[in-house]
């Protein structure tokens, strides 16, 4: 990528948005947080050749500028914020406003345009059924987390507030379920046949599959460690001059890894590959978690393949290549 690129860095609040350019004739300018803001800035920044647009996640504020962007042909990154706030320390930039972190993000932007994966930070456009299948898992989240809440006050409620709390656990219960009809549903007509590929696997389930539909966009579009790394299940080593630290995961999506977490779990009892695996790992002295966070990786780069090709699990072509690698390891076939 040229030394010269346009790169530019947005600072992403409720209402408005703060703009900074790299390398283009655009000068530092905010613009509103809304859908007149939205068009006037994919105007400005067109003629301008921009290589790439940075913005920060923001709970959900971002969302719709990135659409937007992307609509207008401009690829976006949408960053960790932790991510752009450690950049912004290493550079030494310890003053925070909104349009010091603007133009913060815009020299983010132009590291991260040099990169030869660039691909991996470069939000996939979504379509509206996407975005709204997006609106359902995280609202049944929420609806999961408030659950977990009342359920825990009840535990230590007096005998007078209990009949309190038991109404609204069966009124959270009772949104849960029209939530999950309604995302299932949601899935059924606008996602069936991705849905269909990704429960061809064994341990993956309606909610595991609408997650990674979702939240997820980047499968088939990214190789096997890259998309390892943006769940958070590729090992980060901890290596310096002769010691070898301990390998461990970290970052990556959280929730998409929780949910790939509950789906492992249920692979290594139930999918007899991924339990072929994690034994494997057993037997060869792994501890249990990290036999798990093993299956976890194996699952997300085969389902990232099975999406890439269009071809639903076929245990056998598991077998194959486990009987190979077994035979070139140990000498010994495997049955």
């Amino acid at each position: 990528m040229s030394a010269t690129s346009v790169v530019v860095g947005i600072d992403v609040a409720k209402a408005s948005v703060d703009v900074a350019v790299l390398g283009g004739k655009l000068e530092a300018r905010r613009f509103e947080n809304e859908a007149d803001g939205h068009s006037a800035l994919a105007a400005a920044l067109q003629p301008q050749g921009v290589a790439l647009v940075v913005m920060e996640a923001t709970g959900g504020y971002e969302a719709a500028l990135a659409c937007a962007l992307q609509a207008a042909g401009l690829p976006v990154a949408v960053v960790n914020p932790k991510q752009a706030r450690d950049f912004a320390k290493a550079m030494g930039r310890l003053a925070k406003t909104d349009r010091i972190d603007a133009a913060m993000l815009a020299e983010l932007a132009a590291v991260l345009v040099r990169r030869d994966d660039l691909a991996r930070f470069i939000r996939p456009l979504t379509n509206a059924q996407q975005q709204a299948l997006a609106a359902w898992v995280t609202r049944r989240r929420q609806l999961l987390t408030m659950l977990l809440s009342e359920r825990q006050r009840l535990q230590l409620a007096i005998p007078i507030v209990r009949p309190s709390i038991e109404a609204m656990i069966r009124a959270i219960r009772a949104q849960l379920d029209d939530v999950e009809a309604q995302m299932t549903g949601h899935v059924r007509t606008h996602f069936v046949e991705l849905d269909t590929l990704l429960r061809s696997t064994r341990g993956i389930g309606p909610i595991a599959s609408a997650t990674l539909i979702a939240e997820l966009p980047e499968l088939r579009r990214l190789n096997r460690r890259e998309i390892a790394a943006l769940v958070g299940v590729a090992p980060i080593a901890n290596d310096s001059g002769t010691t070898r630290g301990r390998r461990r995961v970290q970052g990556g999506r959280f929730e998409t890894r929780r949910v790939l977490y509950m789906a492992a779990l249920v692979a290594a009892r139930h999918n007899p590959v991924i339990q072929t695996f994690y034994q494997r790992l057993i037997d060869a002295g792994k501890l249990p978690k990290v036999a798990l966070v093993a299956c976890m990786r194996k699952l997300v780069t085969t389902l990232n393949a099975m999406v890439r090709t269009n071809k639903p699990w076929d245990s056998s072509f598991h077998h194959a290549r486990l009987e190979r690698r077994l035979l070139r390891t140990t000498g010994v076939r495997w049955t």
